[in-house]
């Protein structure tokens, strides 16, 4: 499968997203912007690695508690004055849905998929899912990039592709010798 090199940012799936996330979420107790950003997230990047393209093509970038989409904030302001969500802010700035979404800009696979994700962090405060995020190579070498230049950097989506595989036997017993030998 080719995957898309340079995915174009959709702002109406974009918009779509958040009113249908927003929805699914209502009754979850740790539903806040951290987690929206969170499922935004992997939602995207667990797209573009199976189908080749991720839903909303945002772009996202690498903050402290993990990625984020770039444009959230001025898309979310927009959604409000538009009367497409409201934001609870004694509840760490929740999104609620003020209408249902609009299902023809998603394939069944894309809100398969978004639901996959929605479930796995089902029961994980903001804390907890910021740290999930933090497992993700691609959020931790944009960190780095980030630090070194003092901006915060874009997560390429490509990086999803990026893994730590467990180390071999020759690995293990190299480490063990470092350990010994250095005193570690």
């Amino acid at each position: 499968m080719a995957h898309d090199l340079h995915p174009t940012y959709d702002e109406k799936k974009f918009r779509e997203l958040i009113v249908y996330i927003s929805e699914k979420c209502e009754n979850d107790l740790y539903y806040n912007a951290t987690k929206l950003n969170k499922i935004l997230f992997f939602s995207d990047f667990l797209a573009y690695k199976t189908n080749g393209k991720p839903i909303t093509g945002s772009d996202y970038f690498a903050l402290p508690y993990g990625p984020a989409p770039r444009r959230l904030l001025p898309v979310r302001d927009q959604m409000i004055a538009d009367g497409d969500i409201s934001l609870s802010k004694r509840r760490q700035h929740r999104t609620i849905a003020l209408r249902d979404p609009d299902y023809d800009v998603f394939s069944a696979s894309e809100i398969a998929l978004v639901d996959k994700v929605i479930d796995i962090l089902r029961g994980y405060n903001a804390d907890e899912t910021s740290e999930i995020s933090h497992i993700f190579l691609g959020w931790q070498a944009a960190t780095a990039e980030g630090e070194q230049s003092g901006e915060y950097v874009s997560i390429p989506y490509s990086t999803v592709f990026v893994e730590n595989p467990p180390m071999d036997e020759f690995e293990n017993a190299h480490g063990l010798e470092l350990m010994k030998k250095h005193g570690w």
